[in-house]
């Protein structure tokens, strides 16, 4: 599975919209913004600017010793789309998103959704092999849709 590096694309946006910086830049600004709740490694920022450069939002430009990034027309437009739906200050919402994932709560969370997902994944090979239980595996998940959508109220 791809992983999924939205809100560190996001977030390098918002950084290079204020100024350029090279890599190790970025990350040291990362991590103090989040007051360090978030420690940047270059395997998620580097790919993550990587996808940046592709599309075209950033550009990189090269002297003698360090290679800069910089935010071009296109991600700044992007970046203004991102902006439209955002609720509130980028970095404080970041902050709070980094909170959550490191509470008890979401740990515990994230602990019962990965068992489901492994259940999941047994259930979904017995209905291979056992067809005539599909409706019975489709009811069931059904009815947790619609338990979790009446949660959600």
């Amino acid at each position: 599975m791809k992983k999924r590096r939205g809100f560190i694309k996001a977030a390098i946006l918002h950084l290079l919209k204020e100024e350029s910086m090279h890599g190790y830049q970025i990350m040291k600004e990362l991590e103090s913004r989040s007051d360090g709740l978030y420690s940047a490694s270059a395997g998620t920022v580097y790919p993550a600017l990587q996808e940046l450069l592709e599309k075209e939002w950033i550009k990189l430009e090269s002297d003698l010793e360090k290679k800069i990034y910089f935010i071009t027309d296109e991600g700044k437009e992007r970046l203004k789309e991102l902006r439209k739906r955002e609720e509130g200050d980028f970095w404080a919402d970041w902050k709070e998103r980094l909170i959550w994932r490191n509470s008890e709560e979401f740990i515990q969370l994230k602990t019962a959704v990965e068992q489901w997902e492994e259940e999941m994944h047994k259930a979904m090979k017995r209905v291979r092999s056992n067809p005539e239980s599909a409706a019975e595996m489709s009811a069931f998940l059904t009815e947790m849709t619609e338990r979790l959508k009446i949660a959600n109220k």
